[in-house]
C-alpha cells in the first residue's frame, strides 16, 4: 500500500482543544463525536500530549486535574462501548513514534490476530482491534495491513468495515488510513464535506485550519489525483464573500 512519509509536525493545540470541546457540547450528537473522533485518531501521541495539556489549561481552569487528565474525562462521560474504550487507550497509549525498523513477523502475528478476532464464531473480538490499533505505531500499522492483504487476500479495511460499525469503526479507519496516507484521508473528508446539497463549514474550517502548516500541499495533490479537481478551486465553488477569501488564504495556490 502506497504512502507519503510526511514528517510529523505541531499542530495548534489550541484549535484541536477548542474543536473536542465543542463537539462535546453536543453531549451525544453523532456529528460531533465523530469530529472528536476525527481529531483523536489522526493525531501523534506526542501531538496529543500538547492537546491534552492545552484542553486542561483551556477547559477545566488547570486545576484538580493531572497530566491533561480532564480531556480522558469528557470522552468517558460523552461517549460510551468499546467506542469509548478506543479513544481512552488511544489517548493514555505511549506508543512509538521515531524511525523504526518494522518487525515483518510482529506484523504479521497481529494480522494474523485481527482476522481471528473478526472470525470469532461468538462475535468479533473488539478488545484485539482497540489494543493493536491504539498501541501500535503508524509504520507498524501499515505493515499489518500489507501482511493482511497478502496473507488473506482482503484489505484490513474491509476487515474493519465489516466487523464493527458507528464511532467505533469510524475510529478504527481514521487511525488506519491516516497511518497508510493523512492527506489521502483529508482529502477524502474535504470531499465528503462540500459533497452534495450544502457544505458542512465546521469540518472544512476545522480540517483546513489544522492541516495548512503540516500537509496541505499532500492533501492538495491528493484531492486533485482523486477528484480531478483542485481543492482551491471547489472550495471557490462552494463558498463566498470573506469566508472563501480566508479559506483560500490558507490552502494557498495550486502549483
Amino acid at each position: 500500500m502506497a504512502s507519503l512519509s510526511v514528517p510529523a509536525a505541531a499542530t495548534d493545540p489550541r484549535r484541536d482543544a477548542m474543536d473536542l470541546h465543542r463537539a462535546f457540547k453536543g453531549f451525544g450528537d453523532v456529528t460531533d463525536l465523530r469530529a472528536a473522533t476525527e481529531v483523536i485518531c489522526s493525531r501523534t501521541p506526542s501531538q496529543l500530549r500538547v492537546v491534552r495539556e492545552a484542553y486542561l489549561a483551556g477547559y477545566a481552569g488547570g486545576v484538580g486535574v493531572a497530566g491533561g487528565g480532564q480531556l480522558e474525562r469528557d470522552v468517558a462521560e460523552r461517549t460510551s462501548g468499546d467506542h469509548q474504550r478506543l479513544l481512552l487507550a488511544y489517548l493514555r497509549a505511549a506508543r512509538y513514534e521515531g524511525p523504526e525498523m518494522v518487525d515483518p513477523c510482529a506484523a504479521a502475528r497481529d494480522a494474523r490476530k485481527l482476522y481471528r478476532a473478526g472470525e470469532r464464531r461468538l462475535g468479533t473480538d473488539e478488545r484485539t482491534f482497540i489494543r493493536i490499533f491504539s498501541e501500535r505505531s503508524a509504520a507498524h500499522m501499515v505493515a499489518v495491513a500489507a501482511a493482511y492483504q497478502h496473507m488473506y487476500d482482503r484489505s484490513l479495511e474491509e476487515a474493519v468495515k465489516s466487523e464493527t460499525s458507528g464511532n467505533f469503526g469510524y475510529g478504527l479507519l481514521t487511525i488506519l488510513r491516516c497511518a497508510e496516507n493523512p492527506a489521502k484521508y483529508f482529502a477524502k473528508v474535504l470531499h465528503k464535506a462540500m459533497k452534495g446539497l450544502g457544505t458542512n463549514d465546521t469540518t472544512l474550517i476545522r480540517v483546513v485550519t489544522t492541516r495548512t502548516e503540516i500537509d496541505m500541499q499532500y492533501i492538495k495533490a491528493e484531492y486533485h489525483r482523486s477528484y480531478k479537481r483542485s481543492l482551491a478551486d471547489a472550495v471557490h465553488s462552494e463558498t463566498s464573500g470573506n469566508y472563501r477569501t480566508f479559506l483560500l488564504s490558507l490552502i494557498g495556490r495550486d502549483r
